[in-house]
């Protein structure tokens, strides 16, 4: 990537977003952060000697985009923009507040793909979700892995899947129209740290863990049969694929980012019983959402386009996850 270039990344103080920061400041470049703190944090953006990697005075902006604020002054000083803002928590934040999701990520993406317009950029980098696939296709852990053209005919099992098809739909149709390139990235699950673990908005996995430090004051709860399954890819190998979208994504269209395979929460469950030590009885609650069965992605696309395969072993990220925060808790 050329090292002479300005980037934005929006949500840039979450767990891919500083991920992903922290890897363009590394290799030399001018980064800029919009991020309005729902789920990010600031200290996530500081290095290992506990300083922040850009100045937070002049480079971080904190702001909503779901409001229709002055962007101009911002977007105008960039040539790239990686836009991974949204709001997105764990199944029951995500089904017990659909309206409201699909509304701020609905205002989110189109605000900020106007300022792009008005303030044409070199590229564009949406991040997408796997959720936007049809609620058909999510058939559980044996299920065929999904193909980029399955998106359509669109009928995704959330408002959050729909909310995030309609950013990507209005990207596209700015890409058409401008000509700006853009570059859609589907991602599957996605973890790794930094996270949100708490109780109201963490994912799975996350919460999994929280839930294993808590044993034995606490039960060890899976929501749902265990049966279901994701597509588990580490946010190292995620953030090696944005890197390749400025890179050779550009004008490529939608390309998924994820495993060929879907693992069973029951499985995650045993492997943080493992890592953990305790011997934990698992309690599977069926009253409980247990959200879609289970996708996977065939990412040969992601593989001839960015020559990016997935390389983070599961129980290593997982082992990861764990103590850090074990070391948090």
């Amino acid at each position: 990537m050329d090292k002479t270039k300005k980037i934005l990344v929006t949500g840039g103080a979450g767990m891919i977003g500083s991920n992903l920061v922290k890897r363009l400041v590394s290799i030399g470049l001018d980064v800029s952060v919009i991020d309005n703190l729902w789920r990010g944090k600031r200290e996530h953006l500081l290095n290992e000697n506990g300083n922040y990697v850009i100045d937070m005075a002049s480079k971080f902006y904190e702001v909503d985009l779901s409001l229709d604020e002055k962007l101009d002054h911002i977007i105008a000083e960039v040539d790239y923009v990686y836009h991974l803002a949204d709001v997105v928590a764990g199944v029951d934040y995500v089904f017990n507040n659909q309206g409201s999701v699909f509304r701020q990520n609905l205002l989110i993406n189109s605000n900020l793909i106007a300022a792009v317009r008005r303030n044409p950029v070199k590229g564009f980098v949406y991040v997408g979700t796997a959720c936007s696939f049809p609620a058909s296709l999510q058939s559980g852990v044996d299920a065929r892995p999904l193909k980029e053209e399955d998106q359509y005919p669109a009928y995704p099992e959330s408002s959050y899947g729909w909310s995030k098809l309609m950013g990507e739909y209005e990207a596209f149709l700015m890409e058409q129209e401008t000509g700006i390139p853009v570059s859609v990235l589907t991602l599957h699950n996605v973890y790794g740290t930094p996270c949100d673990f708490g109780i109201e908005k963490s994912q799975v996995i996350p919460s999994l863990v929280r839930k294993a430090i808590a044993y034995p004051v606490s039960d060890f709860v899976v929501w749902g049969s265990g049966e279901q399954g994701r597509a588990f890819v580490h946010v190292d190998d995620i953030v090696d694929a944005l890197i390749l979208a400025i890179e050779k994504g550009l004008g490529k269209g939608l390309i998924q980012i994820g495993p060929d395979f879907c693992t069973p929460i029951r499985e995650i469950a045993e492997m943080i019983n493992m890592i953990c030590g305790k011997k934990m009885n698992i309690v599977y609650d069926t009253t409980k959402p247990e959200g879609d069965r289970g996708r996977c992605a065939d990412y040969s696309k992601a593989k001839e386009v960015l020559g990016w395969v997935p390389k983070v072993d599961l129980k290593k990220g997982l082992t990861d996850l764990y103590r850090w925060i074990e070391d948090r808790s």
